[in-house]
């Protein structure tokens, strides 16, 4: 585990707007497996979470993309959707499995495990578990854009304090939960205060409506304390008061 903790990159919330980019285009470098839900379906709460621990199981071969029907009608109508839970996998861009309605832990196991079942990713995944940062340059070599070995080696990258080089890596792949995290932590540059930030926040909050610079560290170190720090909503808040 890095100095920033464990979170679940193999997972991404996708909309009608950038269903093309997260899925389609995403599913030409690994598979990608695509949850319809909605938030009063009872089935899809059970399914949700065994599927978001196989995918993690993959390493990030397998990335899971989750899609509200309700808030997100294109895509429901592109998968014709009648009822939900609805699973598909998505590879070059086609779907090539799926299934209709609430599935046990064995049965969501092996319908992830059919996508994982690749050699080459198998070493990928041994690489990242290992973070042999070596071996997973050689992977960049082939594969530029792959998402999942970037992160790993964007983190190791932060660690040593090569922030240059890890923002330019991360450059390459596109914004996420994840992503965004590290690239605050790189832009940061250091480790928190003994307050944990309080104090500079508090003293940021007095020259962001007019200093660009003060605004992108107080939106970095709530990056980094990330959205289950029950002080980053607040903070979003008098951010948001003292722009608007």
């Amino acid at each position: 585990m890095s100095e920033f903790g464990q979170s679940n990159h193999a997972v991404i919330d996708v909309s009608d707007a950038d269903f093309e980019q997260q899925v389609l285009e995403r599913s030409k470098r690994q598979a990608v497996v695509v949850d319809l839900w909605a938030p009063w379906c009872g089935p899809c709460k059970t399914l949700g979470p065994l599927l978001e621990q196989s995918v993690a199981a993959t390493g990030g071969e397998v990335v899971l993309a989750k899609v509200n029907v309700d808030e997100n009608p294109a895509v429901a109508q592109m998968f014709r959707v009648q009822s939900i839970p609805a699973v598909y996998a998505v590879r070059d861009g086609q779907v090539v499995d799926g299934f209709v309605g609430a599935q046990g832990k064995s049965e969501v196991d092996a319908f992830v495990a059919r996508l994982a079942s690749d050699p080459r990713a198998d070493m990928i995944r041994s690489l990242i578990e290992s973070r042999d940062e070596l071996g997973l340059r050689a992977v960049l070599e082939v594969e530029p854009a792959n998402e999942a070995v970037i992160v790993v080696i964007a983190e190791m990258l932060v660690e040593r304090g090569e922030m240059t080089e890890a923002l330019d890596l991360l450059a390459r792949i596109p914004e996420s939960d994840e992503v965004r995290r590290i690239k605050a932590a790189a832009r940061l540059g250091s480790a928190a205060p003994d307050d944990d930030f309080d104090a500079e926040l508090t003293k940021l909050l007095e020259t962001v409506k007019l200093d660009d610079d003060a605004r992108q560290r107080f939106v970095d170190i709530l990056e980094l304390m990330g959205p289950h720090d029950p002080r980053t909503a607040a903070y979003r808040k008098q951010l948001t008061a003292r722009l608007f």
